[in-house]
């Protein structure tokens, strides 16, 4: 648990080999203090509305994967050793799902979705009060723990040596970059506080990255008018 974000965010860190891989990649970080969690609301569902109505327009039957940010994470992906075809970045596979209705979770949950979808890029949310320590994008050595389920149970997998993960001291919070996340940091009706990761590659610029930053602070701040709010540019644009 962290208990100051400003200070949790200067500590954040992206791994040389990282860089090494993609020069070109960089991480929005923003904090969330006082949210008001809970189940999908009205708010949630016209955020999620109005991204499905945007892919439409935008994809129409298209394949999304096509899309340059999207094409770019491919790459990324099978730099490192994923196939992208059995392991989405995780902007691709909400994308397809935007046709037939994007997943309906909780209202944070839905938010930072509605935003991924609107924006096509990769972005994800961890409950801060469960993260231990500096947040760290790094290269698998393979021996990390990455708390999931399997069938419904609780399991413990590793991730394969080489492999881009978000980590804190505790383990692997999320694998394959932002393919799937750990359900020991995941938000819940209960996140109050939260860090949220937008990644991008050189399709978008720093531009489009803050736009989409900028958007999800906005509709943070319409869920809960208390929220405060802190955010930091990590990468080669920073």
């Amino acid at each position: 648990m962290t208990n100051d974000a400003a200070g949790w965010l200067d500590s954040a860190a992206i791994d040389p080999a990282v860089h090494a891989l993609r020069p070109d990649y960089r991480a929005l970080l923003i904090t969330a203090e006082g949210l008001r969690p809970g189940p999908s609301d009205e708010l949630s569902e016209r955020l999620l509305a109005d991204a499905e109505q945007t892919a439409r327009e935008r994809f129409g039957d298209g394949p999304v994967e096509e899309h340059p940010h999207l094409a770019a994470w491919r790459e990324a992906f099978r730099a490192f050793g994923a196939k992208p075809q059995r392991t989405r970045p995780s902007a691709e596979a909400l994308l397809r799902r935007a046709p037939t209705g994007l997943p309906r979770v909780d209202r944070l949950t839905d938010i930072y979705n509605a935003i991924s979808v609107a924006h096509v890029i990769p972005l994800g949310g961890e409950d801060l009060d469960h993260y231990v320590g500096a947040a760290r994008l790094v290269r698998a050595e393979g021996d990390e723990t990455f708390e999931t389920t399997a069938g419904g149970e609780p399991v413990v997998e590793h991730p394969s040596p080489g492999e881009v993960v978000w980590r804190d001291e505790a383990g692997v919070t999320c694998r394959r970059w932002n393919w799937r996340q750990c359900t020991r940091t995941r938000l819940t009706h209960a996140t109050t506080r939260a860090m949220f990761v937008l990644d991008a590659l050189g399709p978008m610029d720093d531009t489009a990255l803050k736009a989409a930053g900028d958007q999800l602070m906005e509709a943070l701040t319409d869920a809960g008018p208390g929220v405060t709010l802190a955010s930091r540019l990590v990468g080669a644009a920073a």
